[in-house]
């Protein structure tokens, strides 16, 4: 009896067994009819004799004016003593992701407007989503500390200096990479587990959630939750933003002096022009529901996403802004004073 029970077991083993084997290996066989993909191509950029040329030049305009600009403010901030207030760290950090931002995307849209070979490989594609869009992210986040910045200044002036003090600021910084950095780990972790085995046409000038995830051979509607969370953070900063901006708006128009009504709203101008072009872009780029846009709107707003703020932010920031005219003019003066005397 005990000699037969085993028996019976072994045999009920091998039946469960058995065609889970199978089915694994009819899977495996599968996948292996199949070539991996293991690079992408990008399908939007023109031949370099037949329009490339035409735009990487204005592109490399662009990139260099968005680098030059914003490195300027940030090194003017740094060794200016008299910029070394809360606003103006937070433009520096500003200044500093717009250049990393750009750098992610720009220089390989470049190289891809000059030479034939116009791919990248899936782990360089999953970097480029990840920097891009962690640095969107916290940029975001960024914008939101200095919404916050603004209103204590303006509807708390006297506990200002009391409250924003620089370990804040730090820590307010700090906040904004962690949440950028960690929010998007998850789903590029996930993307790099799925499996590549068609077309590997990416049809977006770079490497985006949608287009990728459009070429996988599986199932990917669990990104909905994924993105549900990015949505998430993008209206929480949003509405931080916004609401801090409707209070000190309501404040600015309670007072009295045309003068002090005057000088809180040019504080708060640039900051909110950054915030309408950072968000309106973004806008553009995602929330367009069921929209659908031929290659060449497409390819159009996902320039103009890349590129409007980091360009415009430098032009806002200096134009706008007396004090930081000044401490720029002090720099080039400083640099040519001491050119002289190295002579």
């Amino acid at each position: 009896m005990k000699q037969y029970s085993v028996g019976n077991q072994n045999s009920n083993y091998r039946s469960l067994l058995f065609p889970f084997l199978c089915s694994q290996m009819t899977q495996l066989m599968a996948s292996g009819n199949q070539t991996m993909v293991t690079e992408f191509l990008f399908s939007v950029f023109p031949h370099p004799h037949r329009g490339g040329l035409v735009f990487f030049i204005p592109l490399l305009l662009i990139y260099g004016f968005i680098l030059t600009g914003n490195l300027i403010m940030f090194i003017v901030i740094q060794v200016d003593m008299a910029l070394h207030t809360p606003l103006y760290f937070f433009i520096s950090v500003l200044s500093f992701l717009e250049i990393c931002y750009t750098t992610t995307t720009i220089p390989k849209m470049l190289s891809c407007l000059i030479s034939e070979q116009k791919s990248i490989s899936v782990a360089g594609c999953l970097l480029q989503m990840y920097f891009f869009h962690s640095l969107g992210i916290t940029e975001g986040c960024v914008l939101a500390a200095m919404a916050i910045d603004r209103y204590i200044a303006i509807c708390n002036p006297l506990r200002y200096p009391t409250i924003m003090i620089p370990k804040l600021c730090i820590q307010l910084t700090v906040g904004s990479c962690f949440c950028g950095f960690l929010l998007v780990l998850p789903e590029i972790a996930w993307i790099s587990t799925l499996p590549f085995c068609g077309s590997n046409q990416i049809y977006q000038i770079f490497c985006d959630f949608t287009p990728v995830l459009s070429l996988a051979c599986t199932d990917t509607s669990l990104v909905v939750i994924v993105d549900a969370i990015h949505a998430a953070e993008i209206v929480a900063s949003f509405l931080v933003i916004a609401l801090s901006y409707i209070r000190i708006i309501i404040l600015i128009l309670g007072m009295r002096s045309a003068e002090g009504r005057h000088k809180a709203f040019s504080t708060c101008a640039a900051h909110l022009a950054v915030f309408l072009l950072f968000f309106g872009s973004v806008a553009l780029m995602y929330l367009r529901f069921s929209a659908t846009y031929s290659v060449f709107w497409d390819t159009a707003i996902a320039v103009t996403f890349v590129i409007l703020a980091p360009f415009f932010n430098p032009i806002i920031y200096s134009l706008r802004n007396k004090d930081m005219k000044e401490a720029i003019g002090r720099l080039f003066h400083h640099r040519k004073r001491a050119g002289w005397a190295g002579k």
